[in-house]
């Protein structure tokens, strides 16, 4: 069992903690800027990819932020048969023409990951992609990844079931 500062048990799961996150994204970073890609632009992968979009804007220095929406996993091990765009979309004219980091917390399929970076290519955006993990069955490789593994991952942010 893998655990990122956590001591719980979590039946073989992958644990990622506040603390790995801020590792994870320390290390997502340097990968970025070691590769001399300059991203103008960041845009998170909502909900999964938001947070560690947040952390990557400031290790990285990039002021200019929005997210796309998809809809795809519904709960544990469960997704909708394919990735859905929702509203409200992205301003699509002032990222024509830029780079562009596309973020997510995990590639697990891949399908949402290569949906959103294709839609983006399609506005003429240099996209590279960065995931804090990938998984073996995912059908696109990330530009960027912290770590791989072929469990099922227990976030911080979404640990808990929602408030009702």
């Amino acid at each position: 069992m893998v655990y990122h500062g956590d001591t719980s048990d979590h039946e073989g799961r992958e644990v990622l903690t506040w603390e790995g996150l801020g590792e994870a994204a320390d290390d997502l970073a340097l990968q970025i800027h070691e590769s001399g890609f300059l991203p103008s632009v960041i845009i998170a992968i909502a909900r999964g990819g938001m947070i560690p979009a947040g952390a990557l804007t400031y290790r990285l220095g990039v002021k200019l932020t929005d997210a796309i929406n998809v809809e795809f996993y519904t709960d544990v091990h469960q997704t909708l048969p394919d990735p859905v765009l929702l509203a409200p979309m992205l301003d699509t004219e002032s990222i024509a023409g830029r780079q562009l980091l596309v973020v997510d917390d995990v590639a697990d399929s891949g399908r949402t990951l290569s949906l959103v970076v294709k839609l983006l290519r399609g506005f003429g955006a240099d996209v590279r992609s960065a995931v804090l993990y990938s998984k073996p069955t995912t059908i696109v490789k990330p530009d960027f990844c912290w770590r791989h593994t072929d469990r099922w991952i227990v976030f911080p942010w979404s640990a808990r079931p929602p408030l009702r």
